[in-house]
């Protein structure tokens, strides 16, 4: 007998299918889409990156930033009664204030990468509602997370986003181990499965994995549920959806990239990516430059002083289809995308995928 997808819980906050929509920065996943997935029963997620630059209230850049964090949440509220979360890079500038914002507005759970979240616990009270989630590439980085929460806060992290080598954007590897064979998903779930158990076992307390770089089919979800994986979570295989909030030249970029399109970049934040390649980054490659004086501050990580071009800048070109001026983070298998389709087709598509993946395996 198929089985339907599982449940995936994060605390108290139970979605109906294993499935986070990944946050895509900037101004791609906001809350037009996390609303859409959260309908079908999915996590929607909300990027909080550059907010500031779609949602001007004053000529403050961080003031806009939070500004346009409360109305984003609200308006995806509005939209839907389902989970909502928020994606925040612990290395932007006003993190602390992003985190703050999120938990008064009841946000259901807070994902945070680009960096270690040691202290995120000590921003919720006993009467917050908001469940915490780093994302992490290792095992080690997971247990010292975990440790750091249990010693200094009591807290047990609600669950943990593994994100492997394949995934999109800014990654959480040196360049050379993005190509290491050794270093796959699957052997990385292996990692945190084990660093996590010894807490699990302390605390009676299940801490849910969920995988994320490279995830693209129904199968793929059903291979990392086998695993031990409580979910997953999937970015580029929302970009091509009538509700995705990037430009419709944005989501064509795509569905035309071929395989050898998809390549790595050096971010001037000081992390490798991976993007769809165009003539943007083949002049930077180039050694051009885009000379530009630093108006927001946004990352502690960027070296502002040396780099070529402003990354803040070059994705809301991009977000807005002006990929003249910009570029598009994507992941490994973006080249796949071959056709527009709704949240609740895709849905489907995924549902019917998972089980035919469970007829070969029965």
């Amino acid at each position: 007998m198929m089985k339907p997808m599982k449940r995936l819980t994060i605390g108290d906050k139970i979605a109906n299918l294993p499935i986070v929509q990944g946050g895509m920065g900037i101004g791609v996943s906001l809350s037009n889409l996390a609303a859409a997935v959260a309908n079908e029963g999915g996590i929607g997620v909300i990027s909080s990156a550059g907010l500031g630059l779609i949602h001007k209230k004053s000529t403050s850049y961080e003031e806009n930033n939070l500004h346009g964090l409360r109305k984003e949440i609200r308006k995806a509220r509005s939209l839907t009664d389902g989970i909502l979360g928020i994606n925040i890079m612990g290395a932007m500038t006003n993190y602390s204030d992003l985190v703050k914002v999120s938990i008064e507005e009841k946000i259901d759970i807070i994902f945070t990468g680009a960096g270690l979240p040691l202290d995120l616990p000590k921003y919720l009270d006993k009467d917050s509602t908001t469940k915490i989630v780093p994302i992490v590439s290792s095992g080690r980085a997971a247990r010292m997370i975990t440790r750091k929460w249990v010693n200094n806060y009591h807290y047990i992290p609600d669950a943990f986003v593994l994100e492997g080598p394949l995934a999109g954007g800014h990654l959480g590897f040196k360049k050379e181990q993005l190509t290491d064979p050794d270093i796959t998903l699957e052997s990385l779930l292996i990692d945190v499965l084990d660093a996590l158990r010894p807490f699990e076992e302390e605390h009676h307390k299940k801490i849910p994995v969920i995988v994320a770089g490279g995830i693209y089919t129904g199968e793929d979800i059903h291979k990392f549920i086998e695993r031990g994986a409580a979910g997953v979570q999937m970015a580029t295989r929302f970009v091509t959806t009538d509700e995705c909030d990037a430009s419709d030249a944005f989501k064509q970029a795509y569905i035309n990239a071929k395989k050898e399109d998809i390549v790595f970049i050096e971010s001037p934040v000081g992390l490798p990516g991976r993007a769809i390649r165009n003539q943007y980054l083949d002049d930077m490659n180039k050694g051009l430059k885009r000379p530009f004086t630093c108006p927001y501050d946004c990352i502690h990580t960027c070296k502002k002083e040396k780099a070529p071009y402003c990354i803040t800048l070059a994705l809301f070109n991009a977000k807005n289809g002006k990929l003249d001026n910009g570029f598009i983070f994507a992941g490994s298998n973006a080249y796949l995308s071959d056709k527009i389709v709704s949240i609740k087709e895709l849905i489907q598509t995924l549902q019917n995928e998972f089980i035919q993946a469970q007829l070969k395996t029965t």
